[in-house]
């Protein structure tokens, strides 16, 4: 599979290529901070198929937590296209809302961190979800 996506204003594209490692939507604290409020929806996809072919993006990782994820975003914008857990080595997230195609992502596989899911959070029926995440 190849995907091509990129920022609002245009700064930032990418290509992503390979497997799909999972379809997932993360309604972790931080993911809602990083969208506005709303869960996180992101398709899994290996790092080195992932491809910037304009632009560069700004990393960010917390200072105060153990292993933090770190979020990637065009420095133009601000809009979030990638996440790298340190838990996925070799794994790149990427934010479905920047996808050209989004239809490649009909739903998620799985659902996690419902832990943190605010009331008007939507969690699909028949969709596997976790309080965390699988075998935590």
């Amino acid at each position: 599979m190849k995907l091509e996506g990129g920022c609002y204003c245009g700064a930032v594209r990418f290509t992503a290529e390979g497997d799909p490692l999972f379809k997932g939507q993360c309604h972790c604290r931080e993911c809602q901070y990083f969208t506005g409020g709303h869960p996180n929806v992101v398709i899994g996809m290996p790092e080195d198929g992932f491809e910037l072919t304009k632009g560069t993006l700004k990393p960010f990782q917390r200072s105060d937590l153990e292993n933090p994820v770190t979020r990637e975003f065009c420095g133009e914008c601000g809009t979030a296209i990638t996440s790298k857990p340190p838990s996925m080595p070799g794994a790149v997230l990427i934010k479905i809302g920047t996808l050209d195609d989004q239809s490649v992502f009909p739903g998620p596989d799985m659902i996690i961190y419902t832990c943190d899911k605010q009331p008007y959070h939507h969690v699909p029926d028949g969709v596997p979800s976790f309080e965390k995440v699988p075998g935590a």
